[in-house]
């Protein structure tokens, strides 16, 4: 049985994306994805509780994708979480609702990889900035695997990169449905694109 994903997109300035939002668009028309606007569907963000934890029970795959903003996610995103995420449903001794689901950030960053080193501009690696949200899946019972990552994304496009990483999108939203992502290697790699097709069965 294919496994279900859903995709909770969060972009604050869609008119100046060049990399998010043709991901989400390339994610709209496949089929056992659900892909939700989080900006579009609540611009006052007053989140509807009930309705996210509903879709967050008919799926097997989390993935937040959003543009990396002052090392974190975007408002209304760390929103949902405070919202959605309630005692006795996604944590707590009842709150067993998201056991076994998976848990996987797809972010673009502007900066180089280089940037997200120790020694780098940055001097944290992608994955030490997105503790919070491991810790998060960790709280909720959830498999948090690394994320799919786009560096240096505002010249991806001029650079000829978006392409390729568009593709590589779509393989990977497909593996997914499909069951055929190792998910204990994809949980100890810094990022999906160290040993992208090494985590494909």
């Amino acid at each position: 049985m294919p496994k279900k994903i859903l995709i909770l997109y969060a972009h604050p300035a869609q008119d100046q994306s060049e990399v998010n939002v043709q991901m989400f668009a390339k994610a709209l028309n496949i089929e056992h994805v659900t892909c939700v606007d989080l900006y579009a569907e609540y611009p006052q963000h007053d989140i509807n509780v009930e309705l996210e934890q509903e879709r967050l029970r008919q799926h097997d795959v989390v993935i937040f994708l959003f543009p990396l903003y002052w090392y974190s996610t975007p408002a209304i995103l760390k929103d949902w979480m405070d919202l959605v995420l309630e005692y006795n449903f996604a944590y707590g001794k009842q709150g067993k609702v998201l056991e076994g689901k998976v848990l996987l950030p797809v972010i673009s960053a502007g900066g180089a990889e280089v940037a997200y080193q120790e020694d780098g501009y940055n001097h944290f690696s992608i994955r030490e900035l997105l503790r919070p949200l491991e810790q998060t899946a960790n709280f909720c019972f959830m498999q948090f695997i690394a994320p799919f990552i786009l560096f240096g994304a505002r010249t991806a496009v001029e650079e000829g990169r978006l392409s390729d990483h568009l593709r590589r999108w779509h393989t990977l939203l497909q593996a997914l449905i499909d069951d055929r992502v190792n998910i204990d290697k994809a949980k100890d790699l810094e990022h999906l694109s160290v040993d992208f097709e090494g985590i494909l069965q």
